[in-house]
């Protein structure tokens, strides 16, 4: 583990960044974060993809592992599976926040009377990104019990990291078409399509082509895992190329069942250039969330290993 802290830091230093912004990252209650790891150990056997937790620690040790490997900020990224549920991780999102400044304040919500009251709390209270998972919580995002959340999202201009991809599994209401249908209806929402839509690459760059305020994140893209599963398209990397301000670095830590290290070195191995990985790793997110430069920035002294 100590070898992977080395890697991480090394590949941001070279590209003469002053670390690494993460919008894909998970801290959750504890008793959550134990419900969701039971999830992956029972899901390896029955899909035959084993998901071991590579950074199955407490809570104290995975926020010392983040730091240590140069991440300035990061989210707290949470999600409801039934009514009733997400006001109460919304409160414990604020505390993490509060407790954790190098966290972006995360909140979330779900179809249910009193989700505009409480996502309009949040937002007061000072919410920077919210987490929408369309597969996990098993709803349209067109119900009309979200028609006040997403207008009020909208309206404020918050982003909101939204799971609406078909991976690991279809879902009732995940892929293009929803999403097109919610964007009709609230033209300049500020999503991030999370895992940049896997496995319907092209369909969510076409989506991304059309509403130029969506952005995308890379969350356990290009790995081995999702090469395995879906590969990206070879023929659509110039689009990443074109779309280097609206990608984001997400990497779903720390529940991926390889390093940190490794999905670095999947966006390195794209060959999409270094100015492309400087805004995809750490620019893009400073710029949409206001986070702030540290005094000095270190610059490339030299081509990076390998490059």
């Amino acid at each position: 583990m100590t070898d992977d802290i080395g890697r991480v830091t090394a590949f941001w230093q070279d590209l003469g960044l002053p670390g690494l912004i993460d919008v894909h990252t998970h801290f959750m209650p504890e008793p959550v974060m134990t419900k969701v790891w039971q999830y992956f150990d029972a899901a390896g056997p029955l899909t035959g993809r084993p998901w071991p937790i590579t950074y199955r620690m407490g809570e104290a040790e995975r926020l010392a592992r983040i730091r240590a490997f140069g991440v300035r900020a990061f989210t707290a990224m949470i999600y409801p599976h039934k009514p009733d549920m997400a006001h109460w991780l919304n409160s414990w999102a604020a505390d993490f926040a509060a407790r954790t400044p190098d966290c972006l304040h995360t909140a979330t919500f779900y179809p249910e009377d009193g989700a505009a009251t409480y996502v309009q709390q949040a937002v007061e209270a000072g919410a920077r990104v919210f987490k929408a998972h369309l597969q996990v919580g098993d709803y349209d995002p067109n119900d009309p019990l979200l028609d006040s959340v997403w207008g009020l999202l909208q309206d404020t201009g918050t982003p909101v990291v939204i799971h609406c991809g078909s991976s690991p599994a279809p879902g009732r209401h995940t892929g293009p078409a929803p999403m097109d249908k919610l964007l009709e209806r609230h033209p300049r929402l500020r999503l991030i399509i999370a895992h940049m839509g896997h496995p319907d690459y092209t369909a969510f760059l076409d989506l991304a082509a059309r509403h130029p305020q969506i952005m995308l994140d890379t969350t356990m893209t290009f790995t081995d895992m999702a090469e395995r599963d879906a590969p990206f398209p070879h023929h659509e990397l110039p689009r990443l190329r074109d779309l280097q301000d609206r990608i984001l670095l997400g990497t779903d830590y720390p529940n991926i069942p390889y390093p940190y290290a490794h999905a670095l070195h999947a966006l390195t191995r794209l060959d999409l250039g270094d100015d492309w990985l400087r805004a995809v790793c750490h620019d893009n997110a400073a710029r949409t969330f206001a986070v702030h430069p540290p005094a000095t920035r270190r610059h490339p002294t030299g081509p990076r290993p390998g490059r």
